[in-house]
């Protein structure tokens, strides 16, 4: 083991002090009979004969390189993430995969490092999802392997020459330094990181006879998944841009049962907090980690609080071709419903939900994921949940035996170099930021008019109007009274019907039926009025963003139409606008 390595572990154990100065990198050599390609593509965990402690003395050894990063630890409060001062912080993540053949954060044969990093937060996402595979920790002889030898034993020469130029000091590291250096280059441009256990043996994720789906599936064995657990939340106590661990992403298969779930996740989630006090620890659901629905009645039993989120996923795909298929409004409302039912209950009993994967199809063509991402932008704002993006990956090095295999979930592009969709990208920055939550109080409660097809809200407005869609960092503060009526608080202006397609307008006599607006539709999206000689109109948007009533579109069962263009949310936010005047 040596003496710097029982040194590292002696200090982490605070049983003696560091002596920084006498530091080194080490790598494992690997004999004949362990090459990279049996190391990295065998069928079982590879268990070497090095002790538990000269493997966690090696990931310890670099370890201890600085983090720049300013994030605090995270806990909970009640359903909301907040840091040491108790003030909200909403995580606004991106997935970022490294848990494919290569074991290698994908894009580093594209661009360096420290410039993805910068993409990221340029971006406003403050979060990176970083995906990992259970043996990169337990199986000490992979862990050894180089980021090097692991793309020569892969046959990815021309991706060899792109790390080589992109990333000279990451190729000769073995793949948990580089790892690591993803996660302090992510630190150094102040961007949280979740540690997401994504699957065992490196590979694509997922399906419900892969052998990584469920405890005492092939691969997924419970003790080497805490043994892995626990040595990642060690290597990254005290590196303060890692604020949270998932446990394990996407439970599935013929295996899974509840019974187990509670037995295997509640020791998991205790594992790691034992190991690192200071992470979120972030629990998955079954079916796909969309059902959380057991929880209602029985809840996870842990010796520690404060610490504790829950996990879902959401894609349009998670019903199939429903969205496609069927009429928007119907599958929207029975789609939320059914959220709500199986994991969105959760924020009312007082604990943080993570939509740790949601994501579509970002070349825009797909109508199944078009209509999905309409109605999930209106649930999302309005439960004003944490949330993960799936992907940043704009290819990967190798996926389901394809070269450099381009990614249309992926919101970079292909060699990595600029953002595949921007208007895209800019719908979906209203997310990033949050509508209230402790600390962030600075109005009386209020409702916001959000549009999610555009991402945009309602402006304020003066009584020469129009109505206008805006950013919603400079949205009108609304009230919705018990009346029906939506007046722009601080003012006598509310909105009001003029006629059917025409412009809606402002009026300061609010007490006629064109100044009342019922949420309808089985969406619950459309806002709907009617006109003075009582035509029965909806709120929509013109090609210049401006607010005007119209036909209320698919109301019956229509599956061919498209009520984008009609469907608004209101929004509780406490969050003052940046526009200090309506706009008259």
């Amino acid at each position: 083991m040596g003496v710097v390595g029982l040194e590292l572990v002696l200090y982490k154990l605070k049983i003696v002090p560091i002596n920084s100065q006498k530091i080194i990198h080490r790598r494992t050599i690997i004999t004949a009979q362990q090459t990279p390609t049996m190391v990295a593509h065998s069928s079982t965990p590879i268990i070497s004969s090095f002790s538990f402690l000269a493997i966690i003395a090696s990931l310890l050894t670099v370890a201890v390189l600085p983090a720049t990063a300013s994030a605090v630890p995270l806990s909970t409060s009640s359903r909301w993430i907040v840091d040491e001062s108790g003030q909200r912080v909403k995580l606004a993540c991106v997935n970022w995969v490294s848990h494919l053949e290569p074991v290698v954060a994908e894009g580093l044969s594209k661009q360096p490092v420290d410039a993805i990093s910068k993409r990221i937060a340029s971006l406003g996402f403050n979060c990176v999802r970083l995906t990992w595979p259970t043996f990169l920790a337990t199986n000490d002889t992979l862990a050894s392997v180089t980021v090097r030898q692991s793309f020569q034993s892969l046959g990815l020469s021309e991706s060899i020459a792109g790390l080589q130029s992109n990333n000279p000091s990451i190729i000769d590291l073995t793949l948990i330094q580089a790892y690591q250096a993803v996660v302090s280059s992510l630190g150094k441009n102040n961007v949280m990181v979740i540690l997401d256990n994504q699957v065992s043996k490196p590979g694509w994720c997922c399906s419900s006879s892969d052998g990584n789906g469920f405890f005492g599936d092939q691969y997924f064995n419970p003790d080497i998944w805490i043994k892995g657990l626990t040595r990642m939340a060690t290597l990254f106590k005290g590196v303060a841009n890692v604020v949270g661990m998932s446990l394990r992403n996407e439970l599935r298969g013929p295996k899974q049962n509840v019974d187990d779930w509670y037995k295997y996740m509640q020791r998991g989630a205790e594992a790691v907090h034992s190991a690192n006090p200071d992470v979120l620890v972030i629990l998955s659901g079954l079916s796909y980690d969309k059902d959380l629905s057991f929880l209602a009645d029985r809840p996870v039993s842990l010796t520690f609080s404060g610490k504790t989120v829950y996990e879902v996923h959401w894609y349009g795909f998670s019903d199939g071709q429903a969205w496609k298929s069927g009429n928007p409004n119907q599958v929207c409302g029975s789609v939320v419903n059914n959220m709500k039912r199986q994991s969105g209950f959760l924020l009312e009993k007082g604990f943080p939900l993570f939509v740790s994967e949601f994501g579509v199809d970002q070349r825009g063509t797909n109508v199944n994921d078009n209509r999905y991402l309409n109605c999930f932008m209106a649930t999302a704002a309005e439960l004003d949940v944490d949330f993960a993006l799936w992907t940043l990956d704009g290819s990967y090095y190798l996926k389901d035996g394809v070269l450099g295999m381009n990614e249309y979930y992926g919101v970079l592009n292909w060699d990595w170099s600029d953002v595949r969709n921007s208007s895209l990208s800019q719908r979906l920055s209203v997310l990033q930021s949050p509508f209230q939550g402790p600390g962030l109080s600075q109005s009386r409660l209020h409702k916001i008019i959000f549009h999610p097809a555009t991402g945009l809200c309602l402006l304020k407005v003066g009584w020469l109007g129009p109505l206008k869609l805006g950013s919603c960092s400079q949205s009108g503060a609304w009230s919705y009274s018990s009346k029906k009526i939506l007046t722009l608080k601080g003012t006598y202006f509310c909105i009001q019907v003029d006629e059917l397609e025409k412009p809606a307008q402002v009026g300061i006599i609010c007490t006629t039926r064109n100044s009342q607006w019922d949420t309808i539709s089985d969406s619950g999206l459309h806002l709907s009025s009617k006109t003075l000689n009582g035509t029965d109109v909806c709120l929509d948007v013109d090609s210049s963003n401006t607010i005007v009533t119209s036909s209320c579109k698919c109301l019956g069962r229509d599956s061919s139409c498209d009520p984008e263009s009609q469907w608004f949310k209101l929004v509780d936010s406490t969050i003052t606008s940046t526009s200090s005047s309506p706009i008259f």
